[in-house]
């Protein structure tokens, strides 16, 4: 399986993403955030970092690029897009998942390993783990503390979508009903805030609970060949 990783100017995660994608058993590929197409990959993931310096708002900016047409392009017909802390924000802003990503709470920048209990494991990102397991990854953010109005909350909830909940008092971010990633209806395009491409490496101290989002698409791309 071929998946492409997005750089946008700024983007500080994109050979983290590619690295844990390979360490999972997966190819990669470069893709420039001007590029209009997305080329031959079969899965995409927007990593996480500052793109275009967070100025405006985070991905306000990005999500402009020609690329993020491709990319919309590609998720409308079903493909599984991946976007981790920045690229959240990113999807967020291109209308590609609900709600907003915004300061944290406490107004601080957060860097810590935080518990997370996956909700949804229908979707193409979270099929490897098990309903209500709770995983260990990282989380690096500023703005990371995920709103919406309370329909698009109480629909999120109603339909499954919550990918990733923080567990139990380990919000970092001040989260709405601790929010820590959703999906779209199709289930194909996933965000997250916290880092999963962080742990998927046994020799470092962050562990390998991260592995599952990408295994998962591994999976799902070898169950269709």
């Amino acid at each position: 399986m071929l998946i492409g990783v997005v750089t946008f100017p700024g983007s500080l995660d994109d050979r983290d993403a590619r690295r844990a994608v390979e360490a999972c058993g997966g190819r990669t590929e470069a893709l420039w955030h001007g590029r209009s197409d997305v080329g031959g990959v079969d899965a995409v993931i927007l990593p996480g970092g500052f793109s275009h310096g967070d100025y405006l708002r985070c991905g306000a900016i990005a999500h402009r690029a020609p690329v993020m047409q491709a990319v919309a392009d590609f998720a409308a017909a079903g493909g599984p897009v991946l976007g981790i802390c920045n690229g959240f924000q990113v999807l967020c802003e291109a209308g590609l998942l609900p709600g907003a990503l915004t300061r944290n709470a406490n107004l601080r920048f957060v860097c810590r390993d935080v518990p997370l209990t996956v909700t949804a494991t229908d979707t193409a990102w979270t099929g490897a783990f098990t309903a209500g397991q709770t995983i260990v990854i990282p989380a690096k953010h500023g703005e990371g503390r995920y709103v919406a109005d309370e329909a698009t909350l109480d629909l999120l909830e109603g339909e499954g979508r919550v990918v990733a909940r923080y567990a139990a008092a380990s919000n970092p971010n001040g989260s709405l009903r601790d929010i820590a990633g959703v999906t779209n209806a199709a289930r194909n395009v996933v965000g997250l805030m916290p880092h999963p491409e962080h742990a998927v490496d046994p020799a470092l101290i962050g562990g390998t609970d991260g592995r599952g989002f990408f295994d998962s698409v591994l999976r799902a791309a070898s169950a269709l060949a």
